[in-house]
């Protein structure tokens, strides 16, 4: 009976086997999809949303688990460092979020040139989604304007220039008139426009659910009823309506207490718990939005209507600011 010999340790078989150990493992599609959602920027500031929220909840239990260890003499001092250090690490992902928006008016912009070229499904929803649009003209320079101001970047009195800083060959003199900046108002009046859409994307939801009821009646009346294919669209577009429905809820009671001077809920734990689950949502959408779909089989392909109809058929109509809108950390007010 031979004996088989195992093969002799040189230089290169002990190179494979460390620095090309990575070679043991397979590709994997979840990695790959986790490497394409996070290269962008929603993506990421997605999943910073989570972390943020969830290590702002985390932080009021380790304080107060630090105080019943103090009171049963397990602690020297009713303090938690790790509560400390979370906090921290949450007030900079907050931070580090709405400076990455300081672009994030560029895409409203592109958005509304488009609006204007490609027609809504209705006059309802194009009027809907012009407010929308304006409402983020108005949201953006306001926060952003609020965390320069927040952080010293620029002065709390502006100066407005004089008509002859205009005119050439001029000695020009300080402008006596200057516009104050207060701090809390921007915070207010740009939470009060994020508020506006959050309203109003709520109403487009409703009228995008009429139009998918309206959709679903249209092929039930086709002489082959829906195929599977059509069937699978409707509940894909039915669940990111539901995903999006749970995002402008959550978002709902941030925003009506952001826009108020003395706000509405006394503990903040309820912001955070609220801001966690809009996030989860919102990483949920982005997550399904960026999968790889699996080609068309012939059986797949969607036929053209058997039957003309004159009732709108409901395209899938997806928040074109859903990449954009997010949780303003204005809680430092």
């Amino acid at each position: 009976m031979s004996t088989v010999s195992s093969k002799p340790l040189s230089l290169a078989r002990i190179e494979d086997l460390t620095l090309g150990s990575f070679g043991l493992l397979q590709p994997s599609k979840t990695l790959d999809h986790l490497v394409r959602f996070l290269s962008t920027w929603s993506g990421s500031d997605k999943l910073f949303g989570i972390i943020q929220y969830t290590v702002k909840l985390i932080v009021p239990f380790l304080q107060w688990r630090a105080r019943l260890q103090h009171g049963a003499g397990l602690r020297k001092a009713p303090i938690s460092p790790s509560a400390d250090r979370l906090a921290k690490l949450g007030g900079i992902i907050g931070d580090a979020r709405m400076f990455f928006r300081i672009w994030g008016l560029l895409p409203i912009i592109q958005w509304l040139i488009s609006l204007e070229r490609n027609p809504s499904p209705t006059r309802k929803i194009r009027t809907i989604e012009r407010l929308q649009g304006w409402s983020m003209l108005g949201y953006y320079p306001l926060e952003h304007l609020y965390y320069l101001l927040s952080h010293d970047i620029i002065p709390d009195k502006v100066a407005l220039p004089s008509v002859t800083a205009f005119i050439p060959f001029i000695r020009t003199k300080p402008s006596s008139k200057s516009i104050q900046l207060d701090l809390g108002k921007l915070g207010l009046w740009s939470t009060r426009f994020w508020a506006a859409y959050v309203v109003l994307q709520l109403v487009h939801l409703r009228e995008d659910s009429k139009l998918l009821q309206a959709r679903e009646r249209t092929l039930s009346k086709t002489k082959s009823g829906a195929t599977p294919a059509e069937k699978e669209d409707i509940r894909k577009r039915r669940s990111a309506m539901l995903n999006e429905l749970v995002v402008n809820l959550a978002y709902l009671p941030l925003t009506i207490h952001w826009s108020t001077e003395k706000g509405v809920f006394s503990n903040p734990v309820w912001l955070d718990f609220f801001g966690l689950i809009a996030s989860i949502a919102s990483w949920k959408s982005g997550w399904e939005a960026t999968a790889l779909q699996p080609p068309l089989n012939g059986s797949d392909i969607v036929p053209p209507p058997v039957e003309p109809t004159d009732e709108k058929l409901a395209p899938y109509i997806e928040d074109p600011l859903k990449d954009v809108i997010e949780a303003p950390a204005l809680d430092e007010m």
